[in-house]
């Protein structure tokens, strides 16, 4: 589960939203703000809000910036604690104005809490004011005497930069004003000029480093040698690998190099990590020592070997347990991962997973036995040995429980302040009643992983419980019935279907699926149009095709939707002056919110969007689809075909030729990323196009050579079929897996034939007809297969399957039909995750034409004008 998505989850039980929402969106109430936020600001000063910080700059009589104002240097950091924060802000607010120094804060509590919260980006973390000096002797100034003022104050130790004495004032040389340039991975990211006067990226790691241009001033040296003089040479431990972050510390494999024993080592850093009850890492960290004391000897548990402190951070030391968390039993154990579950494995499978979960029933009766509630119990926290448990009497499983951090006396239990989404209690469910639930989600989610689901509607319960009754059908009468109750804390069952309408039922489900989107519009908002992916809130997102606006109105387009004419006068009204920072590529970005935008009529907008990219440095971008090169080049083809605009016809061959110029990537530089998004693929689409705009051979050898590398990066899974290798993972999906490179494959076949190609394009369409997809999404998930056999022309049992399939997820809103987005955590309406994505897929296949007859395809794949034929059913098993 990519934890990023957890603070996103915070501010509405639907969407994702930003986390400053919190407050207003419950309440209607502002949220509150620290006493120096509120100060009107003397006569030449300038304050805005932006993101969660509150800026203050001394400015002229015109308003700008104060000449001489830097645009980088060394700049500095306060570290701040929820309880002296208030005091903090005052104190800086009362220290820089007077000086005329700019100087920023985040403004409120709140914002404070989930910026130091336990899965809050570990780069960005511990900063709560930022101070902006004139030079490096102001620097040295301020560092002494604010130094002073704040020494002994506590706050989260900031990983990006050095810290000044024992204080709470921290140091890194970086950028001071909002300036961007084209990273590594060819995306627009945060830049300082070098010491040539070119942009280069502002590396934020959570690690302290200075530029290789930058001399580190002499009066940091010492901080310097005392940040380095830490270190675990010393200890008893050798720490061989880290198994997990978060910004609440470490988790590191290791052994006792005393007696050679494998151990595991939990770091914990003071007032970083903060949980709903506002308790540090360090306060969960004794807890979680104090309840696994409190079960040793019980065997359901890991014994507690050391505890100690190592600069300020502290250290839990506990035995190594052999075995896998349950979760990752699921990839390689699950029988619905196939095209025609075997019967036997279905049965096998499900005579393991109910002695899962009987072994993990005792687990938890035993740590209540202890008068302890886990508070935290889920499928990540439950460790099962590698074999998968079995013993030797038959599907008897052992297992042990980890993560004790919220485990509290049952006397104690106030509710959950941290647990996974997909495990969480309701509110009104306290003491042993929480773990209660969880084992009851966990009937569900070992035969349809999808609880998640149950934050926005506990009644999805019997809906899942419906799905894996169909799919387990040798599960004990009364195990799925047990669970719906014990969630949804009634026997009562649900009063009406749980679904409106389904999915594949045309054009009922069409026009449910429209309505849920509109319904979800908030045209008022600046930020985002259609709540979406968490990426739409990043860098101009909430316009982009992916997944933002553009998106969303090119998929209701392009099924035969009435015109939203308000949402595209909210998408041409924040394109007046587009976002700063805003990528420039044509899913995540303005090159595809330009052919959106020509797509509709507004082809001026359009024009005006590709001169505002042409004038960055677009040839720097990555070569891929989503965010680079070949995905402006296919834009630019597409809007001088339309507009007669040569020039722009010239840029994408120029962007095709940059792209064919330049090396494979090294695979001793990392695992390349393959596919039709970031992959070799998306230029073999560029490639291809204009091939057939303008006859050049050359072209296709490129899309041919293109689409070797992605085939090159894949490989057969158990049944035989082709899946793109990530490493940790094989897939299947249409923006990274398989489907994407097959897409390509049928266009390439159309022109040239090819044995490998075709070879290989068989062997890719099982992986589209499987039983199980975790998600519903068109980039990752389901609604993309369903896009792959209808383009493809499959056999239309698989097509129906699929499209049918696609209900499994659906959840209502509105009284309408709507999707999660990626993590399952919450509602998406956008193309690539929600649903937008779902009804673009759907309205692509054979019969649910839209009104217009016009084809419904992605940008650039529409369907086949004479389809190759495909695979019989089994091939490429």
């Amino acid at each position: 589960m990519d934890k990023r998505y957890e603070v996103f989850c915070l501010a509405d039980r639907h969407f994702y939203e930003t986390p400053d929402r919190l407050s207003s969106s419950r309440t209607g109430e502002k949220v509150p703000l620290f006493e120096a936020a509120q100060r009107p600001v003397p006569e030449g000063w300038r304050t805005f809000l932006s993101g969660d910080w509150l800026h203050f700059n001394p400015v002229d009589e015109a308003g700008e910036p104060r000449p001489g104002s830097l645009l980088q240097g060394w700049k500095i950091h306060v570290s701040a604690c929820l309880d002296n924060a208030e005091k903090m802000a005052a104190q800086v607010w009362e220290y820089c104005v007077p000086r005329a120094i700019p100087f920023k804060f985040v403004p409120g509590s709140q914002p404070l809490h989930l910026r130091n919260s336990k899965y809050a980006g570990r780069g960005s973390s511990g900063k709560f004011a930022t101070i902006y000096p004139s030079g490096v002797e102001q620097l040295e100034r301020i560092l002494n005497e604010l130094g002073e003022l704040l020494e002994g104050e506590p706050g989260p130790y900031i990983l990006t930069d050095l810290r000044w004495n024992s204080g709470p004032l921290y140091v890194r040389y970086g950028g001071f004003v909002e300036r961007h340039c084209v990273g590594e991975g060819g995306a627009l990211v945060p830049a300082i000029e070098n010491a040539r006067g070119e942009l280069v990226p502002d590396r934020r790691d959570p690690a302290f480093q200075v530029p290789e241009w930058v001399a580190l001033p002499p009066f940091l040296r010492p901080q310097l040698e005392a940040r380095n003089a830490t270190t675990v040479a010393d200890l008893p431990y050798r720490i061989e690998r880290a198994l997990h972050f978060s910004n609440g510390g470490g988790v590191y494999a290791g052994t006792d190099t005393r007696d050679g024993s494998k151990v595991v080592l939990k770091e914990a850093r003071p007032h970083a990590g903060l949980a709903g009850d506002g308790s540090d890492a360090v306060a969960r960290l004794e807890r979680e020592k104090a309840a696994m004391e409190r079960l040793s000897g019980l065997g359901v548990a890991p014994e507690v070997r050391d505890w100690f402190e190592l600069g300020d951070h502290r250290f839990l030391v506990m035995e190594f347990l052999e075995g896998r968390t349950l979760n990752a039993f699921f990839a390689e154990r699950h029988p619905l991962l196939a095209v025609d579950p075997d019967p036997d494995a279905v049965a096998s499978y499900t005579a393991w997973a109910l002695s899962v979960h009987r072994a993990v029933e005792q687990a938890v009766e035993a740590v209540h036995s202890r008068g302890l509630v886990c508070n935290d119990l889920h499928m990540f926290n439950v460790m099962v040995a590698p074999d998968g448990g079995e013993t030797d009497g038959g599907r008897e499983v052992s297992v042990k429980l980890l993560d004790f951090e919220g485990a509290v006396p049952v006397e104690e239990h106030r509710g959950q302040t941290m647990a996974h989404p997909g495990f969480m209690a309701p509110r009104d469910r306290t003491g042993f009643e929480v773990d209660r639930y969880a084992l009851a989600c966990l009937r569900l989610a070992l035969f349809v992983p999808m609880t998640t689901l149950l934050v926005v509607d506990q009644d999805k319960a019997a809906h899942l419980a419906e799905v894996a009754a169909s799919q387990f059908p040798a599960v004990p009468e009364g195990f799925f019935e047990e669970a719906v109750r014990v969630i949804r804390g009634t026997d009562e069952p649900l009063a009406r279907p749980y679904l409106p309408v389904r999915p594949a039922e045309w054009p009922a489900g069409r026009e449910s699926m429209v309505r849920a989107i509109l319904a979800s519009a908030t045209p008022e908002r600046e930020d985002r149009l259609f709540p979406g992916d968490i990426s739409q809130f990043a860098d101009g997102g909430g316009l982009g095709v992916a997944y933002g606006a553009a998106g969303v109105l090119y998929a209701l387009d392009a099924t035969g939707a009435d015109r939203y004419r308000d949402g595209e006068e909210w998408l041409l009204r924040r394109t007046e002056q587009p976002p700063a920072g805003c990528p420039l590529g044509f899913y995540d970005g303005l090159s595809g919110v330009a052919y959106v935008l020509d797509r509709l009529g507004h082809t001026e907008r359009a024009l005006d969007l590709v001169d505002r990219v042409l004038e960055e440095k677009w040839q720097r971008l990555a070569p891929g689809l989503h965010g680079g090169l070949a995905g402006l080049g296919l834009a630019l083809d597409s809007l001088g075909r339309t507009t007669g605009e040569a020039d722009l016809r010239d840029r994408a061959l120029e962007a095709a030729w940059i792209i064919a110029g330049q090396p494979e990537p090294d695979a001793g530089a990392g695992r390349p990323r393959a596919g039709l998004l970031h992959g070799a693929s998306g230029p073999a689409l560029l490639f291809l196009r204009l091939y057939e705009h303008t006859g050049e051979p050359a072209l296709l050898d490129h899309a041919a050579e293109f689409l070797r590398r992605d085939l090159a990066r894949c490989v057969t899974d158990r049944s035989g079929a082709l899946q793109v290798d990530e490493g940790a993972r094989i897939m299947p999906y249409l923006g990274a897996g398989g489907v994407g490179i097959a897409m390509v494959l049928d266009d390439y076949l159309a022109h040239r034939h090819d044995e490998q190609f075709a070879e290989a394009r068989a062997a890719i369409l099982p992986t589209a007809r499987l039983r199980y997809y975790a998600q519903p999404g068109l980039f990752n998930g389901r609604a993309g297969m369903v896009l792959h056999l209808a383009r493809t022309r499959a056999a239309r049992p698989d097509l129906d399957a699929q499209s049918a399939a696609l209900a499994w997820y659906a959840v209502p809103y509105e009284g309408q039909l709507a999707f999660p987005g990626d993590q399952m955590m919450r509602l998406s309406m956008d193309l690539a995750t929600g649903t937008a994505g779902v009804l673009l897929a759907l309205g692509s296949v054979p019969g649910a034409a839209s009104p217009r007859r016009r084809p419904v395809g992605l940008p650039f794949l529409p369907p086949l004008p004479a389809a190759p034929k495909t695979a019989p059913r089994g091939a490429g098993r």
